[in-house]
C-alpha cells in the first residue's frame, strides 16, 4: 500500500510538473494612450512643422468679450486636465492666444502668417516657438479652432502646425435623445459634438414630461424631465450648438395616447396602438399638439423646430385617414393642413418649421402638395442607403426650399450625403440617431455603431472632400471616454504553450479550417502593439464551438499564471464565427487567485467580444486593436477587452477560457497583465 501511494504521489507531482505556469515578459508600455496622429475633422489645409511647444510657462489669452473664447478656453482646460492631469492657467509667459479678425491686431497677425481666413465659422491656427494662435473669422469659427488645437496636445507639449480651415456646409447637426438616462450621456456627447464640429442638434423631444402631458395623465415615467430639457439646452448652447427639438406629428405620435389617453384623438378608433391623430378634431391641438409646442419654444427658445411628418401613415399602423370626414376631404389636404397649422402657431412665435421630406415630397405627391407650403419651411431628406440619390435632394432644393441632407449609420452613408449636399449648395447636413425613444445608453454599449457614426458624419460633414476616417470606432472611443495621456508597466503572457490552432491555415487544418485565403495570418504576431495595448501573439487559444471545424476542440483551457498580481487584464480575443444574437454568453474566463476565490467574467457575444469577420462594434466594452484583410479580400478585425480586477492585492493564480460551445466559441489572441497590483 505504501509502494502504491508512493507511485500515486509521484504521478501527481509529475502532473504538475507539466503544467508550469506561463512565461511572463516584463514591458514598460503594456497599454499606452497617446494623443490622435490625425486631426478630427481634417482641416482644410494644414502643415504640421519638425516641432513642439514646451509646456512650461504655457497660459491662455483671450482677445474680446464673446462667449465663445471662453467656452474655448474651457475646453482647451479641461483637455489639459483630463489628459495631463494639470492646470492650464490665464496669462502665462508663453501664450494661447485666441480671438477673432474683429481685432485689427490678430487679423494683422494671421494675415502676415498666410493664415487669415473670412470664412464664416473658419479660423487660422498656427503653433511655432512664440506660442499657440486661434484666430476665428468670427467667435464660432474661434471655437472650432480651440477644438482643433485641443487635438495638438500632447505630453511634451502642443505640436507646432499650420492650419487654416473652414467647413463646408453650413448646418452640421447632429441628433439627440431625452429620457430618463440621458444626463449622463447627453453630458459626453454634446462636449464630443462640439469636438467634431458640429454647430447644432436635433433633439428628440416626444417623452419629454411636458407639463401638458403631466396634467393630461400621458406623461411617459422614462421621459426626461422638463428641466433635463431646458439643461441640456443650455448646455448645448455653450457648446456653440443651435437648439432643434423634434415633436413626431402627425404620426408617430404615440407619445400622445401612452397609458390609454387621448383615445378619442386617435386617427383610427380602432387600431390598437394609435400612431397618428385625428387632424380634424380641434381638440387635437387645443388640448395636446398646441400646449407642447408652446412649452416647447419656451424651454429651449429655438429659431427652429422640427415637427416630423414623416411616414404618416403606414398600413400595419391604422388607416389614416379613417374617419368619414377625413375620408370626405382626401390625405393629401388632411397632412397639408395640419403642417400649415403647426407652421402658422410656430410663427407667430418668431420660429421656423422643418419637416422630413418623404411624404411631402414623395413621388405621389411631389407635383401638388410642395405647392401649397411656405418657401421657408426647411426640409430634411433622409437616404440611409450608400447610395446618395443626388437627383431628390436636389429635386427639393429646386422647388425653393431650404434643403439639409439626412444620414444614418450604413457604410459610406454619411460620407456621400454630405459630398452631394456640398456639390448641390444644399444648407447642411443631419446626423440622424435611431436608438429607441428610451435607448440613450446604447449609444456606447448595444447600439455604439451609431455613435461610431457621429464621428464620421462630423468629420464628413466640416470637410466631405477629405478621405474617410480609417479608424473611427477608435476615433468615438477616445473622444467618448478621454483619458490620460501615458503608459502603464505590466507583463505579456506567453500563450504559444497552450495555442490549439494556428493563425494561418496552409492545408484546411489551421485557423478555422478555410484555407490560406480565409484566415488570420496578417494579424500582427510577436511582440506587438494593437490599439492601446501591448501583447505577445503567437497563435489562438480556440475552444470548442458548433461548428464541425471546432467540435474537436478544447471546451475549456486554463493559463496558469504562477501567482501574479496586476491592476487590470488585457484580453485580445474573438471568435471563430459569429453568434447569431448580440448578447448572448458564448463563455467566460474564471480567474483563479492564489487564496483559492475565484471572479467570474462572462463573455457577451457583441459586447465583451465578436467574431473576427464581425466588423459593427455594436459595443465600445470592448475596444479596437485591429483591422485588415485576409488573403481574398474579407475585412476582418479583432479587439481588446480591459478587465479591472477586482482583487488587485491579490496573486492571480490562473485564468481559464470556458466555452459555452455555441456558434461563437471564444478565442483568446494574446492575454497582458497591466501594473503591479497594490
Amino acid at each position: 500500500m505504501r509502494l502504491a501511494l508512493t507511485l500515486i504521489s509521484s504521478a501527481l507531482l509529475g502532473s504538475t510538473a507539466l503544467a508550469a505556469p506561463l512565461p511572463l515578459t516584463p514591458v514598460p508600455d503594456a497599454r499606452t494612450m497617446t494623443a490622435p496622429a490625425t486631426l478630427v475633422p481634417t482641416p482644410r489645409t494644414a502643415t504640421f512643422p519638425a516641432g513642439t511647444l514646451p509646456l512650461a510657462g504655457i497660459g491662455v489669452q483671450l482677445v474680446g468679450p464673446a462667449p465663445e473664447l471662453g467656452w474655448a478656453a474651457r475646453d482647451l482646460r479641461t483637455e489639459w486636465q483630463t489628459r495631463l492631469g494639470a492646470t492650464l492657467r490665464d496669462g502665462g509667459t508663453t501664450p494661447i492666444v485666441i480671438g477673432t479678425r474683429a481685432d485689427a491686431a490678430l487679423a494683422a497677425k494671421a494675415k502676415a502668417a498666410g493664415l487669415l481666413t473670412e470664412a464664416p465659422e473658419g479660423y487660422a491656427l498656427w503653433v511655432d516657438a512664440s506660442g499657440a494662435y486661434v484666430v476665428g473669422a468670427d467667435p464660432l469659427g474661434a471655437y472650432h479652432g480651440a477644438q482643433t488645437l485641443r487635438q495638438l496636445l500632447t505630453p511634451q507639449g502642443l505640436r507646432f502646425a499650420r492650419i487654416q480651415d473652414a467647413p463646408a456646409l453650413k448646418r452640421r447637426v447632429a441628433m439627440l435623445y431625452l429620457d430618463s438616462t440621458s444626463q449622463p450621456i447627453n453630458d459626453r456627447l454634446i462636449p464630443l459634438l462640439a469636438g467634431l464640429k458640429y454647430n447644432a442638434v436635433l433633439i428628440m423631444s416626444n417623452y419629454v414630461q411636458w407639463d401638458a402631458a403631466k396634467a393630461g395623465g400621458w406623461a411617459h415615467p422614462g421621459g426626461a424631465t422638463k428641466a433635463e430639457a431646458a439643461r441640456v439646452a443650455r448646455l448645448a448652447r455653450e457648446h456653440g450648438l443651435e437648439v432643434i427639438p423634434l415633436l413626431e406629428t402627425p404620426g408617430h405620435a404615440g407619445w400622445m395616447f401612452y397609458g390609454g389617453k387621448n383615445r378619442d384623438l386617435a386617427q383610427d378608433p380602432q387600431v390598437q396602438e394609435p400612431y397618428a391623430y385625428d387632424t380634424l378634431n380641434p381638440a387635437s391641438y387645443e388640448r395636446v399638439v398646441f400646449p407642447v409646442l408652446k412649452e416647447i419654444v419656451e424651454t429651449f427658445a429655438p429659431r427652429t423646430v422640427h415637427i416630423g411628418h414623416d411616414e404618416a401613415r403606414s398600413p400595419d399602423r391604422g388607416r389614416f385617414p379613417a374617419r368619414e370626414n377625413g375620408k370626405a376631404v382626401g390625405f393629401e389636404k388632411l397632412f397639408t393642413d395640419d403642417l400649415l397649422k403647426q407652421y402658422e402657431f410656430l410663427k407667430a412665435r418668431g420660429v421656423g418649421t422643418m419637416i422630413w421630406h418623404d411624404v411631402a415630397f414623395s413621388d405621389a405627391l411631389i407635383g401638388t402638395l410642395p405647392a401649397r407650403l411656405p418657401k421657408d419651411i426647411q426640409v430634411a431628406y433622409w437616404n440611409y442607403t450608400a447610395d446618395p440619390n443626388t437627383g431628390t435632394m436636389e429635386r427639393i432644393q429646386k422647388l425653393g426650399f431650404p434643403t439639409l441632407g439626412a444620414s444614418w449609420k450604413d457604410d459610406r452613408n454619411p460620407e456621400g450625403m454630405a459630398q452631394t449636399a456640398a456639390r448641390i449648395g444644399a444648407a447642411g447636413m443631419i446626423q440622424t440617431r435611431w436608438s429607441g425613444y428610451f435607448g440613450n445608453p446604447s449609444i456606447w454599449d448595444g447600439m455604439a455603431e451609431q455613435g461610431v457614426a457621429l464621428v464620421r458624419a462630423g468629420a464628413s460633414f466640416w470637410n466631405p472632400a477629405a478621405p474617410a476616417l480609417k479608424e473611427p470606432a477608435a476615433a468615438y472611443r477616445a473622444l467618448y471616454q478621454p483619458a490620460a495621456y501615458g503608459r502603464a508597466t505590466g507583463q505579456l503572457v506567453d500563450l504559444s504553450p497552450v495555442v490549439t490552432r494556428k493563425l494561418s491555415d496552409a492545408d484546411g487544418k489551421g485557423w478555422i479550417g478555410k484555407g490560406p485565403d480565409t484566415d488570420l495570418r496578417r494579424l500582427p504576431t510577436g511582440n506587438v502593439v494593437l490599439g492601446s495595448y501591448r501583447f505577445l501573439v503567437s497563435g489562438a487559444v480556440m475552444t470548442k464551438g458548433d461548428r464541425a471545424a471546432a467540435k474537436a476542440l478544447p471546451e475549456r483551457v486554463t493559463l496558469d499564471l504562477g501567482g501574479r498580481k496586476a491592476d487590470t487584464l488585457a484580453f485580445l480575443h474573438t471568435t471563430g464565427w459569429p453568434a447569431p444574437t448580440n448578447r448572448d454568453t458564448v463563455g467566460r474566463y474564471e480567474i483563479r487567485y492564489v487564496d483559492g476565490s475565484v471572479t467570474t467574467l462572462p463573455l457577451e457575444y457583441g459586447r465583451h467580444l465578436r467574431a473576427w469577420t464581425d466588423l459593427v462594434p455594436s459595443s465600445m466594452v470592448s475596444a479596437p486593436a485591429w483591422s485588415g484583410q485576409t488573403a481574398d479580400g474579407l475585412d476582418v478585425n479583432v479587439t481588446a477587452l480591459e478587465w479591472p480586477n477586482p482583487k488587485p492585492g491579490v496573486a492571480i493564480q490562473s485564468v481559464t477560457l470556458v466555452s459555452e460551445g455555441k456558434g461563437g466559441n471564444p478565442t483568446l489572441l494574446g492575454l497582458t497583465l497591466i501594473g503591479a497590483g497594490r
